[in-house]
Order: C-alpha cells, then sequence, then structure tokens
C-alpha cells in the first residue's frame, strides 16, 4: 500500500491528536470523591494521632484505652458531640443542666441552659452560652452561673476522655499500677504543654481496667482561675466513670461521681457529680448558635 502523501497525513493529524486525548481522558483517574476524601482526611488523623501515641509507654497505654472504647477511626469521623449534662457541686453551692452541642474538629460548644442555681434550689431558665475558642459569652447577661469561659468546654473534655486525650500537645507518663476499689489498675498521667489550652497545668490521670482496658475512674486537678506557676502542686479530684454506654460506635460514661482524693491516696468526702443523656456524635452543629445576641455578657478566661 503507497504512504499517504504528506498533505493526507497533515490534514489528518489535528483529528488523530483529538482522538488520541479524549481516549486519554477516558483512561485517566476519576477525581476522588467526597467520600474518598473525608475517608483519607480520617486515615491521615488516624495515623498521625497513633504516631504521636506510639512515643511513649504512657501513649501506648493511652492508645489501648481509645481502641477499648470505640477507636480512633470512629472517633474522627464522629463530627459533633451531644447531650445534656446535668452537675451538682455542693461545695460551690451550684447546680446547673446544659444541652450542648461541640464540633469534635474545632472544639467550638454552644449550650442550651436549661436549669441554673443553688445546689439544693436551682431555677428553670431560657438562656444560652458558648464558646469559640477565643471567648465566651451567656445570655442574658443577668445569669451569673455557671461561668461560661470554663463550662463552655471542661464538661465536654470530662465526657471524651479518653478521646480528645489523643489531641496534639499532650504528654503522656506511665506511672505504677495502684489498687482502687480491690482492683489494680494500670496507670497514666496525662498533662498538657506548656501553650496548650487556657489550662495548661491541669493533669488527667487515668485508671485502667486490666481486663477490659476501660477508664473506670480518673484524677484531675484544675488549676483555671489559680494563680498557680506551672507543675504547681493542686489538689486531686477522684472522679469515677459509671454506666457505660455506646453510641455511635463510641463508648462513653453517661455518671461521673467525684470524691477529695487525700493525701495519703485514699478517697475523701463526695464532693461532685454529673449525668450526662440524649448522647450524639452525628447531631448537627449550627454555627450560627456561637454568635452572641445582643445583651450577652462576655467572659474573659481567667
Amino acid at each position: 500500500m503507497p504512504a499517504l502523501p504528506c498533505s493526507c497525513w497533515t490534514r489528518s493529524a489535528p483529528l488523530l491528536l483529538v482522538f488520541l486525548l479524549a481516549l486519554a481522558a477516558c483512561e485517566s483517574p476519576e477525581a476522588p470523591t467526597e467520600e474518598a476524601q473525608v475517608a483519607g482526611a480520617i486515615e491521615q488523623q488516624v495515623a498521625e494521632a497513633t504516631e504521636r501515641l506510639s512515643q511513649s509507654e504512657g501513649g501506648e497505654l493511652v492508645q489501648r484505652v481509645i481502641d477499648a472504647h470505640g477507636g480512633l477511626e470512629a472517633w474522627y469521623r464522629a463530627p459533633t458531640s451531644s447531650y445534656t449534662w446535668e452537675y451538682a457541686n455542693a461545695d460551690a453551692d451550684l447546680r446547673f443542666t446544659s444541652f450542648l452541642v461541640a464540633d469534635n474538629q474545632t472544639r467550638d460548644v454552644y449550650h442550651d441552659l436549661l436549669v441554673t442555681g443553688s445546689y439544693e434550689d436551682p431555677d428553670t431558665v431560657e438562656a444560652r452560652f458558648a464558646w469559640d475558642g477565643q471567648e465566651a459569652w451567656i445570655y442574658p447577661e443577668d445569669i451569673e452561673r455557671p461561668n461560661p469561659a470554663f463550662w463552655g468546654i471542661s464538661g465536654y473534655y470530662f465526657q471524651q476522655i479518653p478521646f480528645v486525650l489523643a489531641d496534639p500537645g499532650v504528654n503522656y507518663e506511665l506511672l505504677p499500677d495502684e489498687e482502687l476499689n480491690g482492683t489494680t489498675y494500670e496507670m497514666v498521667r496525662t498533662y498538657f504543654g506548656a501553650d496548650v489550652g487556657a489550662s495548661p497545668g491541669d493533669s488527667y490521670t487515668l485508671y485502667v481496667h486490666p481486663e477490659t482496658g476501660q477508664v473506670d475512674a480518673i484524677r484531675y486537678t484544675v488549676s483555671y482561675g489559680r494563680d498557680v506557676p506551672p507543675n504547681a502542686d493542686l489538689p486531686e479530684t477522684l472522679l469515677f466513670y459509671e454506666d457505660l454506654v455506646t453510641v455511635d460506635g463510641l463508648m462513653t460514661a453517661t455518671t461521673y461521681r467525684g470524691y477529695d482524693f487525700t493525701a495519703d491516696g485514699e478517697r475523701g468526702a463526695f464532693k461532685n457529680e454529673a449525668f450526662a443523656d440524649s448522647l450524639s456524635f452525628t447531631r448537627p452543629f449550627d454555627r450560627a448558635r456561637l454568635e452572641a445576641p445582643e445583651g450577652a455578657r462576655f467572659v474573659r478566661p481567667e
């Protein structure tokens, strides 16, 4: 067969190029779907957290605890945390109930305040407060307690232990085993870096059940509002985690009972209690609820 004249090849080349480009486009991989992008982001978060936790024996124990409570993948897949939080403290003469919704990625939180007042005689109210990582407010302005700068996020952290302990900036210290109520627990102390959060002096020591790997109790300190140097020797509260439930693949306590922790390492007098109800890790987050209404009172972190 004779070769095509040069002029014919020149005229045919653009058509051939278009055909080849179209064929290549058909064979190129499709852009990842939104679901694939989310799965990839979660996979990366899990890998980064696992790497952080693997750097110490204490971190490895926290990893085992998180696995026992549902795992990092389930935690990072949960967009929000929401529940009714009822707290009571006789010494502080405080009792309040709020329904909170928190963004698990940003840690922004807003509350509908339902009840607040004295320990023995709280009042039903129509109020709200919020914390956006920078400032806190409460509405209406004449609602004095709870302090939104402290309680905006504190209940969330107690409820979401152990998951929040995988965050960047957390340090881990493996401690000797301790006995509590006839059980010998594995122990790990967690604390924050000097520039992490509003209360970097706080610490949370976990009592890890040797068989289940679950958190049965914690000891914690509160440095908020106290003019104390870093690593100060603060009093501890012993808080029991009870009535565990599994919601959306994550296991969490619904009853919390706190006691003074004495200098000789014993449970002291009853101190406080809290209850969580109507838990969900999938409710939507309304960012407009973070905006303070006219007449709100702003409270700066101490």
